[in-house]
């Protein structure tokens, strides 16, 4: 499924360095409804990338380095499999 992943931070006052609490938002490209938010952190969320997406390395560096922004991150229309959707929560027709 292509979905638009939007992050805002949960937490404004972060170190540079480490993990980022972040709020994650789920939203299917196609127009229909099923937003999901969850909450996850830079770390996890930058390894399910890696790891379940075939996301050039540049793309995945820019969105990880815009994670701390104060407007979050986004990453549109990224290749998801049912399977990570229904891991993280994501219920899936």
């Amino acid at each position: 499924m292509r979905v638009n992943l939007i992050t805002q931070p949960s937490v404004l006052s972060q170190s540079s360095k480490g993990k980022i609490s972040l709020s994650l938002t789920i939203r299917p490209t196609c127009g229909e409804s099923g937003e999901y938010q969850f909450p996850t952190d830079s770390e996890a969320l930058m390894r399910l990338l890696r790891q379940e997406t075939h996301l050039p390395a540049t793309a995945l560096e820019r969105f990880e380095h815009k994670l701390g922004a104060p407007i979050g991150a986004r990453l549109l229309g990224v290749e998801l499999g049912d399977k990570v959707l229904t891991d993280i929560g994501y219920f899936v027709d």
